[in-house]
């Protein structure tokens, strides 16, 4: 089984916050691979479903962000889940509103869901990284903490459709392949671009 995580806080308050952006991809997902109806355990909201031939767990933490890794390590203990076959979800500062990267590991900078995930799982999980932008140091918790504005989802909703898109590849623990479609989706090639790599194949 692989385990799904979006990174958010609970309540109609936040939906629409910026830090909310991990529950907005996991929700995305549930909806466009018919996942099941949420139900309310593990301290959060879980569905299952399938995607890439792998069963898929999708945890959404009611415990909001600083005690995430409580409800995650319950859901990863109970079905003996590995730390690289969680895939969490959520937004990141370091990174262009619209951009995405995919690791396994590394720091947390300063993100209190994935420090509290760490604390209870190690440094070992894989994270799906959704770039949201820096407002400047004085600045991050009122930013994150108020709702995306309209014009953010020119690049937002596109963002989180390719992610829901292409997620069984991530199921199927195939990271760099999720990254490329996902890129190719959001960039797509010019036709300028396509005639040079067609005089190119010519040469």
């Amino acid at each position: 089984m692989i385990l799904f995580v979006g990174l958010g806080n609970p309540g109609a308050k936040h939906a629409h916050n910026r830090h909310n952006i991990g529950f907005m991809a996991a929700d995305e997902i549930i909806r466009r691979h018919g996942f099941s109806a949420a139900r309310s355990r593990f301290q959060g909201d879980v569905s299952e479903g399938r995607l890439g031939g792998n069963k898929v767990l999708v945890v959404k933490p009611t415990t909001y962000m600083n005690e995430s890794g409580r409800s995650v390590a319950e859901a990863a203990n109970f079905y003996k889940i590995e730390p690289h076959d969680i895939v969490v979800f959520h937004d990141e500062l370091d990174l262009d509103p619209g951009r995405m990267r995919v690791k396994t590991g590394g720091g947390t900078a300063g993100h209190n869901g994935l420090r509290s995930i760490e604390r209870f799982l190690g440094k070992e999980f894989r994270r799906v990284r959704l770039g949201i932008g820096h407002p400047g140091r004085d600045r991050v918790l009122s930013y994150v903490l108020k709702d995306f504005v309209r014009s953010d989802s020119e690049w937002l909703d596109p963002l989180i459709e390719a992610v829901a898109d292409h997620a069984e590849y991530l199921a199927r623990g195939e990271d760099a392949t999720f990254a490329n479609r996902v890129h190719l989706t959001l960039n797509p090639a010019t036709d300028d671009t396509k005639d040079k790599k067609k005089d190119k194949e010519k040469d």
